[in-house]
């Protein structure tokens, strides 16, 4: 019957439950292939990244080239969206202040009304009457009930359930997740779980918003938004925790009571959360359970405000009248001095041992409280010797030794207390007494069988030294030294104390050490020449002085320090003194050749040629060296005696035939005579005898390129190549060679057969990074770094290519380690200059300038070309770097001239 009109049965899944999720690979099974999407386009796939060439170019990589092929083109599309900005600008400029026209704000059209309020007094604004109550009041509705409608009900229940599945039809769809991770040990979620956490996440908020004393909102309408930045959210993982670890630290208190770090850690958890008053709660009944613990009071203090906090101290206190802690915390809170040393004089009545109650009384009392305080403590904690030297130091002078006295009684063991009555005495003008004082500590130092430690009386002398102390430093010193140092290790452990006290500006205990050194051993040429140049860092010229006069007393045949004295005094102007020192090193150094060339150098470097080649002559006359020569032709060629230069060469060449720089300037003389045949037959005479030179092939292959013959300088050079294959040099002047020619494949060629003899030269790095185009110059200077890392030449390379792509600051240090690695290569410092001349201020370029005039570098190509140029040899370093400066540009212009042509 049922049937008939039509009451068939039905079943929903309300009545079976939720479904259960689908086994992994059972969607889409045995459904054949699938049919395309309904709105598949090949238009509409368009990757982000790629564009429409996605499909085109997915069989290859993206490397390192593609990515700064897309840089290039970034940056040219912002180079061109750059040269149209300012028009850009300008438009958009005109049509907001055309649409600001036509539609002007409300406070620009009622303007003119405000600045007329301006005029209205305050009587006129409190007569203006107040409006009535206009607004409509709405009349109550009558109350009407009705049902609960079923669905309400339904979803009460969904709420309250737990769901742990997803709905399978949702795995088809494209936001298909969790594909890393199998179907069947992906983790079930509880998601009513989820909800809850949001709703906790939303009380800890507005806890956090009230007041926890009052309830009432302390939120800050202005500084909100800040706030909100440094606010820290917590995630539904954070609220999961913290359940958690409430749970188990109210466990570990409920089965332990008394064990206080419990408490603390419940206390900050509820801290953490938001809920400060929660925190109070379990800190005070922290501190109920666990009375005699100061870290619980200290932390129910913390939590407390201000006000609260003193009578939580008050409790704390009686019940544990002897904690420092807690003492010191009351003291904190008081505000005022006097209320703070009535708190501390309290604490000390029941803490009277206590040195940092004490320290903190007397750091709060003035100076005759202080010392008052301090008498009672060094009665209360006699074993501390702090407090009897803070004692002596407030004490008149003799009461000072009074008490230094007592504290020496005392403590006997303690070193401090002798070393601080050295410094009295010599602070009251009594400096003879500082050896004595130290002398009598070491021995009753040593009777109470304490170790002495010479590096820990070592450090006191420093301190003793900072502290302007200077007789007690070296009293220490002489005293101390010697403990503990074999016979044969004194000189070497000496001077290694010498050198780190010096490397810690410790001036003055450097300087004793080494007097001390040398009063052992007098006749050492090495710790006078330490000394001096101690001296000359950082004492005065006099002490300078008086030291290489002492030392020429004991080592009189030590030229190198006749030579010191002679050039401080050459430097500070005192040409006479000088050359009065030289006299007496001849006297005890007859037959030097330092001596006789230092003699020389005075003359000539202060423009006295005719004494200069007097002096010569001298030692040229006692059988002189090649040296003695050579300079002789220098000075000649000063004075412009052309013939006499070259009868001096002829000279030494019969006598030294392997002087290769005789035969060097014997060729350049000709040049300069114009006379290129014996130029050529000098150079050639000079490779006969001294092949290995490296001057000479240059010398000889840059003579016959001034007289068009190019084709013998290659032939020259690859002679001098043959005989030197490791000389790197000469593979450069070959590269140069060809390079002046442009012949640039064929010095790209002998580039690349260079770096295979002489892999590791950083001066043909330097070379090919130059030569390279500007693409490969990076990867060049990656390989020649890899090669040879810390080679000046191709750190400064290496600079210049940032300075070319305007990375100043990355230049600058790349530069200044250049310099720092070999300061004797003047083309360095001139590229230095340029730099800063471009980029620097002028107290950059006077800095490197100082610091090129301190290094008196002698070498670089440029540099050897100007500074052994008869005009130029009489400059200074400053002088010189900003000639070869000039003649680094003229090149350049040069270059750029050819290139063009």
């Amino acid at each position: 019957a049922g049937l008939g009109r039509g009451a068939t049965g039905f079943t929903t899944r309300s009545d079976i439950g939720p479904a259960r999720a689908a086994p992994e690979g059972a969607i889409g099974t045995g459904l054949g292939q699938s049919a395309p999407k309904a709105d598949a386009d090949e238009h509409k796939e368009f990757d982000e990244f790629e564009g429409n060439d996605a499909g085109l170019f997915k069989s290859y990589d993206y490397d390192e080239d593609d990515k700064e092929a897309d840089q290039i083109w970034e940056a040219v599309d912002k180079h061109m969206d750059n040269r149209r900005r300012d028009r850009r600008e300008a438009r958009l400029k005109k049509e907001i202040e055309a649409y600001r026209a036509a539609n002007p704000k409300i406070t620009e059209q009622f303007a003119d009304l405000k600045r007329k309020l301006g005029t209205v007094a305050e009587e006129e604004w409190e007569a203006i009457p107040d409006i009535g109550d206009y607004t409509i009041k709405k009349k109550p509705r009558n109350a009407s009930f009705v049902p609960v409608p079923d669905t309400l009900l339904a979803r009460a229940m969904a709420e309250k359930e737990t769901q742990s599945s997803i709905d399978a039809a949702k795995l088809r769809g494209p936001g298909m997740g969790g594909l890393e991770t199998p179907m069947g040990n992906t983790p079930v979620t509880d998601l009513t779980a989820v909800g809850e956490g949001r709703g906790t996440v939303l009380s800890l908020k507005l806890d956090r918003m009230a007041d926890s004393v009052s309830g009432q909102t302390v939120v800050d309408p202005k500084g909100y938004l800040t706030d909100l930045k440094s606010m820290k959210i917590s995630t539904d993982a954070e609220i999961g925790d913290i359940k958690k670890a409430r749970l188990l630290l109210k466990s570990v208190i409920q089965s332990n009571p008394q064990h206080a770090p419990g408490w603390i850690a419940a206390a900050r958890l509820e801290e953490f959360a938001g809920k400060v008053q929660a925190a109070r709660q379990f800190i005070q009944k922290g501190c109920e359970k666990c009375p005699q613990n100061e870290d619980v009071w200290i932390e129910a203090v913390r939590l407390q405000t201000p006000e609260n906090a003193k009578a939580v101290l008050a409790r704390g206190v009686n019940e544990i009248p002897t904690s420092v802690k807690l003492w010191l915390q009351a003291a904190n809170l008081e505000e005022e001095p006097e209320r703070k040393q009535r708190v501390l004089r309290k604490a000390l009545e029941h803490i009277p041992n206590s040195v940092k109650l004490w320290k903190t009384a007397t750091e709060l009392a003035d100076e005759d409280d202080a010392k008052i305080l301090l008498s009672r403590a060094v009665e209360c904690c006699p074993q501390h010797t702090e407090l009897w030297l803070a004692l002596a130091r407030l004490e008149t002078y003799e009461n000072a030794r009074k008490v230094l006295n007592r504290a020496r009684e005392t403590i006997p063991t303690e070193p401090l207390i002798w070393i601080s009555a050295c410094k009295l005495e010599e602070t009251h003008g009594n400096e003879q007494f500082a050896p004595t004082i130290i002398k009598r500590a070491i021995k009753s130092l040593s009777a109470n069988n304490v170790v002495i430690n010479r590096e820990y009386w070592l450090k006191e002398a420093e301190s003793a030294e900072k502290a302007g102390s200077i007789h007690t430093c070296q009293a220490i010193v002489k005293t101390c030294i010697g403990h503990g140092v074999d016979e044969e290790d004194r000189k070497r452990t000496w001077m290694a104390d010498a050198d780190e006290c010096r490397h810690r500006l410790s001036v003055e205990t450097a300087r004793t050490i080494y007097a001390h050194t040398l009063s052992v051993f007098p006749s050492k040429k090495s710790v006078w020449v330490r000394a001096a140049q101690l001296e000359k860092t950082c004492g005065t010229p006099e002490l300078l002085d008086q030291l290489l006069r002492k030392a020429v007393t004991y080592c009189p045949q030590a030229e190198i320090l006749w030579l010191m004295g002679a050039k401080e005094k050459w430097l500070s102007g005192d040409i006479s003194g000088a050359r009065a020192v030289l006299q007496e090193a001849f006297a005890a150094n007859p037959d030097s050749e330092e001596v006789w060339l230092a003699a020389f150098k005075l003359e000539f470097e202060n423009k006295e040629p005719e004494r200069a080649r007097l002096i010569l002559a001298k030692a040229r006359e006692k059988g002189g060296t090649e040296r003695m020569w050579m300079k002789g032709a220098v000075v000649e060629r000063e004075l412009g005696n052309r013939e006499e230069e070259r009868r001096l060469l002829r000279q030494g060449l019969a006598k030294y035939p392997l002087a290769w720089k005789m035969w060097l300037m014997l060729g350049q003389l000709e040049e300069r005579e114009g006379r290129m045949e014996g130029a050529k037959e000098a150079y050639a005479l000079g490779l006969r005898k001294c092949p290995e030179q490296v001057a000479l092939w240059a010398a000889a292959a840059a003579a016959e390129e001034k007289s068009k013959n190019v084709t013998k300088a290659r032939a020259l050079l690859e002679q001098g190549r043959l005989k030197n294959p490791k000389k790197d040099q000469l593979w450069l002047l070959a590269v140069l060679t060809e390079r002046k020619q442009h012949n640039n494949k064929v010095a790209e060629s002998l580039m690349a057969k260079a770096l295979q003899e002489c892999p590791t030269s950083g001066v043909l790095w330097a070379e090919c990074i130059s030569m390279a185009p500007q693409p490969q110059r990076k990867s060049k200077s990656v390989d020649a770094l890899r090669r040879c890392d810390n080679d000046p030449h191709v750190i400064a390379a290496v600079a210049q290519l940032f300075w070319h792509d305007r990375k100043v600051e990355k230049a600058r240090n790349w530069f200044n380690r250049a310099v720092t690695l070999n300061p004797d290569i003047g083309d360095f410092w001139a590229l230095t200059y340029k730099f800063e001349c471009q980029h620097g201020d002028k107290d950059k370029q006077e800095d490197v300038l100082k610091r090129a005039s301190a290094a008196e570098p002698h070498h670089g190509r440029y540099w050897c070309q100007v500074a052994k140029s008869v005009e130029s040899m009489h400059d200074k370093v400053e002088t010189l770097v900003k000639k070869v400066v000039l003649l680094m540009d003229q090149e350049s212009k040069e270059k750029v001239a050819a290139a063009q042509a």
